[in-house]
C-alpha cells in the first residue's frame, strides 16, 4: 500500500527531475568527449550545444540563484559561437563567456579569499599574457589580455565558495589557456580539443556544485 502524501511526492519529484537532468548532462558530456577523441565532428556539434542548458536546468531544479543560471547560459552562448569557424564568432563567444564570468563574480560577492592565492594567480596571469602576447594575432592581443584578467579574477574568487568551486575556477583558467595556446600556435597535447572540453566541463560542473553547496548546504546538492 502506498502511503506517500502529496507533500512527499512534491519533494521527491524535483529531486527525480534533477537526477535525470544531471544524468543527461553526463551522457551528453561523454558523447562529446568520445566524439572528440574519435574525430567525429558531427557528434561534437550535436552534443556540445546541449551541455550547458542541461547543467543550467539541473542547477535551476536545485534552487540555483539566477546569477548561477545566467553564468551557465552565457557559457552556452560562448560554446555555440565557438562552433562557428569565423573570427567575429570567436570574439562574440569570448564576450559571452566574459559576461558569464561577471555573473560568477557578482555571485561570489565579498566572501573572503586567500591573499597568497591571489598573488599566485596574479603571477600566473602576468606570466601567461607576457608569453602569449608576441605569438597572438595582433587584433586578438588586447581582447585576450582583457579576457584573461577577468577569467583569472573569477578563478581566484571562486575559491571563496570552497574547494570544489575553487578547483572549478582553476580548471576553467586551464581550459582557456589551452585554447589561447592553440591560437598562439604553441605545441599542443594529442587531441587538444578533448583536453579543452574535459577541463571546461569539469570546471562548469564544479563551479555549479560548489556554489550550490556553499549557498544552500550539502542537502540541496
Amino acid at each position: 500500500m502506498n502511503t506517500a502524501t502529496p507533500a512527499d511526492t512534491a519533494r521527491t519529484t524535483p529531486r527525480t527531475v534533477s537526477r535525470v537532468l544531471l544524468a543527461a548532462f553526463v551522457l551528453a558530456a561523454a558523447v562529446d568527449l568520445l566524439s572528440l577523441l574519435a574525430g567525429a565532428d558531427l557528434g561534437h556539434r550535436i552534443a556540445k550545444p546541449l551541455l550547458l542548458p542541461l547543467l543550467a536546468a539541473y542547477a535551476a531544479t536545485r534552487g540555483a540563484p539566477r546569477l548561477l543560471t545566467a553564468a551557465l547560459l552565457f557559457g552556452w552562448g560562448g560554446d555555440v559561437f565557438l562552433l562557428l569557424d569565423a573570427d567575429w564568432a570567436f570574439l562574440v563567444g569570448m564576450g559571452s563567456f566574459a559576461v558569464g564570468h561577471v555573473c560568477y563574480l557578482v555571485l561570489f560577492g565579498r566572501r573572503r579569499t586567500s591573499p597568497a592565492l591571489g598573488a599566485l594567480y596574479a603571477v600566473a596571469l602576468v606570466g601567461t599574457v607576457l608569453l602569449l602576447w608576441p605569438d597572438l594575432p595582433a587584433d586578438l592581443r588586447l581582447p585576450v589580455a582583457c579576457y584573461s584578467l577577468l577569467l583569472t579574477a573569477m578563478a581566484y574568487r571562486a575559491s571563496s565558495l570552497g574547494l570544489a568551486a575553487g578547483v572549478g575556477g582553476a580548471l576553467f583558467l586551464l581550459s582557456d589557456t589551452l585554447i589561447a595556446g592553440g591560437i598562439a600556435d604553441w605545441p599542443q597535447l594529442p587531441a587538444p580539443d578533448f583536453w579543452v572540453m574535459l577541463t571546461y566541463l569539469a570546471a562548469q560542473y564544479l563551479l555549479t556544485s560548489g556554489a550550490l553547496r556553499a549557498l544552500y548546504g550539502e542537502s540541496r546538492t
